[in-house]
């Protein structure tokens, strides 16, 4: 520890012993916000779980080709022929079926759960992105102008907010023609709950980010923008939205769950995620006719929507006392 000049010359005059001098270092408000995160253990777990679970969703097939599982291998051998249930407890669970097998078929429940990690996450995270970006530019431009535009954008707001969302999610999956391969009908079910999810629920976002931009728009910082003649787009992407990136992370790491869950639910109505393809939701579905005499293949799927919604919950609240200004810890 090295002291200033000065101080060491007059500690030096009047022989005494010099103090060391403790430099102040300035931090950033994200800095400030990732410490009080990494203190507080329950959303770091929480992110923890999240990115394991988004490296199975990534390298689903590499997984299970290493453990020599397989989703769509039927194993009629570890069925019991007359009652189309697994042999052994707990859906026979074994070494090789840590998870049990499925009814009926035999299919590996663990390599199902990993393949069905990727239609869940893809959904829930590219909805998300579409329902964030619609909802970040309604909202802000409902804000920031007012008058009529924020009139007619409100009521827009209502309309969507009203609209029976999963009913019309799943009058479109009904509908959906089918494709010449497999792969595309998976692909065009994923897509189409992409886009009507992401499209249908931007006006929860919207709403939100609306009331916090009517509150920037008259700061010090916009009068000054505006005095140096910059286009009110600019001002609204360059100096409003910014200053809006804790509510914007706060809410997605909120909406993500929500879409994980829709997701789940039209897959368990059987207009999600296509056979053979596993899903989540769809593993449910099937378990419903089981759940007596094979209760294991409800539960195992159950808990991975379960921990999954639970993990962003947690890490979403966490994410927003840790960007919490006001908040005492």
């Amino acid at each position: 520890m090295t002291l200033p000049s000065a101080a060491a010359d007059e500690a030096a005059e009047v022989g005494t012993p010099a103090i060391p001098v403790h430099l102040i270092e300035g931090r950033s408000l994200g800095r400030i916000a990732w410490d009080r995160l990494k203190r507080d253990r329950i959303p770091m777990i929480s992110a923890a779980f999240i990115l394991l679970l988004i490296l199975v969703a990534v390298f689903a097939n590499q997984i299970n080709e290493l453990l020599g599982v397989n989703d769509q291998a039927y194993n009629s051998d570890l069925v019991d022929p007359t009652i189309l249930t697994p042999i052994g407890k707990f859906g026979g669970m074994s070494l090789a079926h840590p998870f049990g097998v499925e009814p009926v078929n035999g299919r590996d429940v663990f390599a199902r759960i990993v393949q069905g990690s990727r239609p869940t996450l893809i959904v829930a995270v590219f909805a998300t992105t579409v329902q964030m970006t619609l909802g970040v530019i309604f909202g802000a431009v409902a804000g920031y102008f007012g008058g009529i535009v924020d009139a007619v954008l409100s009521r827009l707001m209502d309309i969507f907010l009203a609209f029976p969302l999963l009913l019309f999610l799943i009058s479109v999956g009904s509908v959906i023609p089918p494709q010449r391969t497999a792969n595309g009908n998976w692909l065009t079910h994923i897509l189409v709950m992409i886009l009507v999810i992401g499209t249908l629920t931007w006006a929860y976002p919207a709403r939100l980010l609306r009331g916090q931009v009517i509150s920037l728009r008259e700061r010090e910082f916009v009068d000054a923008a505006r005095a140096l003649g910059a286009s009110s787009r600019r001002i609204i992407f360059k100096e409003i939205v910014p200053n809006l990136a804790g509510p914007i992370l706060v809410y997605t790491s909120l909406a993500i769950p929500l879409n994980i869950l829709l997701e789940a639910y039209l897959s368990f109505f059987g207009v999600g995620t296509p056979l053979p393809f596993a899903s989540w939701g769809q593993m449910l579905s099937n378990a419903v006719d089981y759940y007596t005499v094979d209760p294991t293949y409800m539960v195992i799927p159950g808990l991975a929507v379960f921990l999954t919604v639970l993990a962003f919950n947690l890490f979403g609240d966490g994410l927003r006392d840790a960007l919490d200004p006001r908040a005492g810890r």
